[in-house]
């Protein structure tokens, strides 16, 4: 069953991008901030975007992954 996850307000990717750079210890110049922002949040639709993709609850994962086709 697919979850439904609500797209982020600009302050809660505001808050998540401050408490991930304080927990990792990092510095984001206030030249980029805007920019980490917009690539945060791109990352959090396409997130979303998988997430909210409708799957049964009786599919199993692929036996095997051979990247360009089965040998």
């Amino acid at each position: 069953m697919a979850h439904s996850f609500p797209a982020l307000s600009e302050e809660a990717l505001e808050a998540h991008l401050d408490a991930a750079t304080a927990l990792l210890g990092l510095a984001v110049p206030a030249g980029a901030r805007a920019s980490v922002l917009t690539h945060l949040k791109a990352t959090a639709e396409a997130a979303r975007f998988v997430a909210d993709f409708p799957l049964d609850d009786e599919l199993e994962p692929a036996p095997v992954f051979a990247p360009g086709g089965a040998k």
